[in-house]
């Protein structure tokens, strides 16, 4: 073996080296690139539908869930919560629900809910966006069926959201888009579509 010979495999050994730390240096350059193509947590949190599990949700729970920056309840209804919800139309603002951008279609009902026994809705009290508080018990003498009270101004909302009147609230609260993905999922956010 020649001294060029050894020098010939010595320069091709460096330049193989070279070459593949090089590659292995792009290869790590670039993950944060790509990475910041994705969109950002927050980004997906404004606008992504939520997946909210509801088998394990008891007749008279409720479970809050934030989507796009909002809080969202769902109610799982019992029979004698569905049953008072006829009980006190005359007491309220909109009993039907007409106010037009309050509640999708499928939802404009006595119930406000796609499903009588399942209320989705909006927790942000359409007089200054205070979070309503629940208040599920039952108050004849109180003429209260139960329902949902904020404890800012008195705004009060019946089992279904809708607004009594007397209250400083304009609005039924509102029903956000939403769907039955199966009998134990809903995806709030969207209500078309394959989740």
């Amino acid at each position: 073996m020649t001294e060029n010979d050894v020098d010939h495999k010595r320069r091709h050994f460096l330049t193989v080296a070279t070459v593949v730390t090089g590659v292995v240096g792009i290869g790590f350059a670039s993950i944060p690139f790509l990475s910041s193509l994705k969109p950002s947590a927050r980004a997906q949190a404004l606008g992504a539908p939520v997946e909210v599990p509801i088998g394990s949700l008891q007749p008279g729970e409720l479970i809050r869930v934030l989507w796009r920056g909002r809080l969202v309840f769902v109610l799982r209804r019992t029979e004698e919560m569905l049953a008072s919800l006829s009980d006190n139309t005359g007491d309220l603002k909109d009993p039907n629900s007409e106010e037009k951008d309050q509640q999708p279609i499928y939802a404009t009902n006595e119930y406000r809910s796609v499903k009588p026994e399942f209320l989705v809705v909006e927790g942000s009290c359409t007089h200054l966006g205070c979070a309503p508080l629940e208040d599920f018990e039952i108050r004849p003498a109180e003429n209260w069926n139960g329902g949902f009270f904020c404890p800012c101004h008195g705004s009060k909302f019946d089992l279904a959201g809708r607004v009594y009147n007397g209250v400083p609230a304009p609005t039924n609260l509102r029903i956000p888009p939403h769907r039955f993905v199966r009998d134990d999922l809903i995806l709030i956010g969207q209500d078309t579509g394959a989740a």
